[in-house]
């Protein structure tokens, strides 16, 4: 049995293994918008914003869900409302593909509305939505590498965490990220209805990530063997990764094109004279 002292001190490192590829994601996109580049203090609170309150609020309101599912497929026992009954297979993947991502999109997204504030350029927008989202990776991950620990040790929950440090935690970034671009769009050039529209984008990102990632279970559930099923679970991580990683990028392409918007061009690119290219950018007269 491991004592106290060790116990803390892998549980530590477990935390802080989870945290660190979080804040250097929360880094980077922060210095990708070089016009105005958004505080860390904002950032930070975002990142916080999504770890504490949106996950916990999140598993509150999807157990809520399952409970009520779960009690109402008991009393109407009809096959259709199999799907309500968090103890069924299909319970479980109506939980994963569409409650999780409707649920944990909206909280995150009222991490982004809470920080409008700062959200002065379009840019602001996928900066402050990523904090959020990465937060929300950060403490998810955490939180699945301590239940791996209590199961399998310290060489479990690391496995676990770094797995999900490099697809989950780049996918929440991602997708609240185009929440807060939308959201952006709307709030500093008017676009109406982008933030409704780019919620829906977030989910159906979140949604296709976890379908991808659900390949291996859902090849099981339809009686594929065991053999097959694991080398499906294998390209449906590296398919989830590629496309976490892939969105990430993405975010970052939209930060640069919308950045310096006051060198923006006719054609939505952004020219920046001879003169001042390698210094400050200067408004055009």
């Amino acid at each position: 049995m491991t004592d106290p002292t060790t116990a803390a001190l892998e549980i530590v490192t477990i935390v802080l293994v989870a945290l660190a590829p979080a804040l250097l994601y929360l880094a980077w996109i922060r210095g990708v918008e070089r016009y105005r580049t958004e505080a860390w203090g904002p950032v930070l609170s975002a990142f916080v914003y999504g770890a504490i309150f949106a996950t916990i609020v999140a598993a509150i309101i999807e157990g809520v869900v399952v409970d009520l599912g779960t009690s109402a497929s008991q009393a109407y026992p009809a096959p259709e409302f199999t799907f309500l009954n968090g103890n069924s297979t299909a319970g479980a993947f109506f939980l994963i593909l569409v409650i999780a991502p409707f649920v944990e999109e909206a909280l995150k997204a009222t991490g982004v509305i809470a920080q409008r504030a700062q959200i002065r350029q379009v840019a602001d927008g996928p900066v402050l939505g990523a904090s959020v989202g990465l937060g929300f990776g950060f403490f998810e991950a955490m939180l699945y590498g301590l239940v791996g620990y209590a199961v399998g040790g310290l060489s479990t929950a690391l496995a676990i965490v770094l797995v999900r440090s490099v697809s989950s935690v780049l996918l929440h970034g991602s997708s609240t990220a185009m929440f807060g671009y939308g959201y952006a769009l709307e709030k500093v050039e008017g676009v109406r209805g982008a933030s409704g529209r780019y919620y829906l984008l977030a989910v159906g990102m979140h949604a296709s990530y976890n379908a991808l990632a659900s390949i291996g279970a859902i090849l099981l559930v339809l009686g594929v063997s065991n053999s097959i099923g694991d080398v499906g679970s294998l390209v449906a991580l590296v398919a989830a990764i590629a496309f976490a990683t892939f969105a990430f990028e993405h975010v970052a392409r939209l930060i640069r094109t919308h950045d310096y918007p006051s060198l923006r061009g006719a054609q939505g690119r952004y020219r920046i004279p001879p003169a001042t290219r390698g210094s400050a950018p200067v408004r055009p007269k």
